[in-house]
């Protein structure tokens, strides 16, 4: 009797994740990764930093080349492979390889198609227009740097792809402008967070329009126009779109995989679609928000990572689960560390709670250490105390702290629980008071109760 076949679609996080964890589990099934890409298996979250050189190499950001994961686990890696259509009557997928298409059987199939640059603006296909999603926009965009050494750049959106392009952009001695289209840096960041961003910007040269929706782009002899609201077009001799991601999901639709309302794929906690024997993961599908009890649209490489590891388990015969999220997210803005979980107080006020949000600024070690500045802002349910986000920033400290935050929010904890937690401290790591403990105790007191 042949061996079943998993066939998996898109060879990054998630795919390769779920291929690997498919061979651990059934060493007999055939698995077989189609990328249409020629890279697979690479550190996405590190594109940024191989735009402004930090890092030199793509290879650097390469776990493991095609050839590793043929020769050493058994994984057929067909990159060069775009898949076109998925036929689950037949259960075959239809593949174009350079000018050939050809149809391929699966047993089970895994969908990890991942993200693509979100929002749809006239020009973007124009020259001196890139993004900087995936490893052939992040190559294209450093080559343009070097070969041409533009000397202005516009950056369409001013989440943390974004910012961490924009930092790339300054790294090359490129002015600068973002271009954002809500009030803010950094999607659903509280305004006392979002105000140090905006500084920190300002800081090193780096120029920020908000309320700033493009609607078109403009390629010519000298450059690309940004046209925006009712002002004149700005002009720029590169431009970058980052304005967030959008589920790759068109296949799986037109396949009859259920979508949820932001357009990503719905699955179970198995990473089962509605289909059987076709699992979905990553950056394409939806996930359960520990918070709200909600679905949500959370594309994030940790994420990912667990996400095709539970789909490949089930896929070749096991029985796993992925419980969710709290949407926990850090990034580094020049100096400043940012980190964010669970819901801000919009978010939470859209979600049916009814939110007390606090503030508070303290130091990252020790006063006489000379600590740098940092500030806490934590969400809490004004009638259960039960704590539903908090946002940190700061030079250091913030990005370990938030990790608490998460732990916290997973446990379901109460502020009046989350002020006796026995955390660290030494005079180099923080005050004796942590920051965290002192935002706890200032809700407390908000909500009227004592500690």
């Amino acid at each position: 009797m042949p061996a079943e076949r998993l066939v998996v679609i898109g060879g990054n996080a998630a795919g390769m994740s779920a291929a690997s964890r498919a061979r651990r589990v059934n060493p007999q099934m055939e698995v077989v990764v189609l990328e249409k890409g020629e890279t697979v298996s690479y550190g996405t979250c590190g594109l940024a930093y191989l735009v402004s050189g930090v890092v030199p190499r793509a290879d650097d950001l390469v776990v493991h080349p095609p050839d590793y994961f043929r020769a050493e686990r058994g994984i057929d890696v067909r990159t060069g492979h775009e898949v076109l259509d998925i036929v689950p009557g037949q259960k075959q997928v239809v593949v174009r390889r350079g000018q050939e298409t050809l149809a391929l059987k699966y047993d089970k199939l895994v969908i990890a198609a991942g993200g693509a640059p979100a929002g749809t603006i006239p020009g973007a296909d124009g020259p001196g227009v890139f993004h900087c999603n995936d490893m052939a926009g992040a190559l294209a965009l450093r080559k343009f740097l070097e070969e041409r050494r533009p000397r202005t750049a516009a950056v369409i959106g001013g989440g943390y792809i974004g910012l961490e392009v924009a930092e790339a952009l300054r790294r090359r001695n490129v002015e600068v402008t973002v271009l954002e289209r809500s009030a803010t840096p950094l999607e659903d960041i509280e305004p006392e967070i979002g105000q140090w961003v905006s500084e920190r910007l300002a800081r090193h040269g780096v120029r920020v329009e908000f309320n700033a929706p493009v609607a078109s782009l403009e390629s010519g002899r000298s450059g690309v126009g940004v046209v925006f609201g009712d002002r004149p077009a700005l002009q720029a001799e590169v431009a970058v779109l980052a304005a967030g991601l959008a589920p790759r999901a068109e296949l799986a639709a037109h396949a009859g995989v259920e979508l949820g309302p932001s357009g990503a794929i719905r699955t179970d906690d198995r990473q089962q679609t509605n289909l059987l024997s076709i699992y979905a993961a990553g950056d394409c599908v939806e996930t359960r928000h520990l918070v709200t009890g909600g679905f949500a649209y959370v594309p994030l490489g940790t994420t990912a990572n667990k996400q095709g590891r539970v789909a490949g388990e089930n896929a070749a015969g096991g029985n796993a689960t992925f419980p969710g999220v709290v949407g926990t997210l850090v990034t580094k803005v020049f100096e400043l560390e940012v980190g964010k979980t669970g819901l801000s107080e919009n978010s939470a006020r859209a979600a049916g709670f009814a939110p007390v949000g606090v503030s508070v600024d303290s130091v990252s070690q020790a006063r006489y250490l000379a600590g740098k500045p940092l500030r806490v802002k934590l969400v809490v349910e004004r009638e259960s105390g039960r704590l539903l986000g908090g946002q940190l920033a700061g030079e250091e400290g913030a990005a370990r702290r938030v990790d608490v935050l998460a732990t916290a929010l997973g446990a379901r904890m109460s502020v009046a629980d989350f002020v006796h937690l026995d955390l660290g401290y030494a005079p180099p790591f923080g005050p004796v008071y942590d920051p965290l403990l002192v935002a706890a105790w200032e809700a407390l007191k908000q909500l009227g109760r004592r500690r």
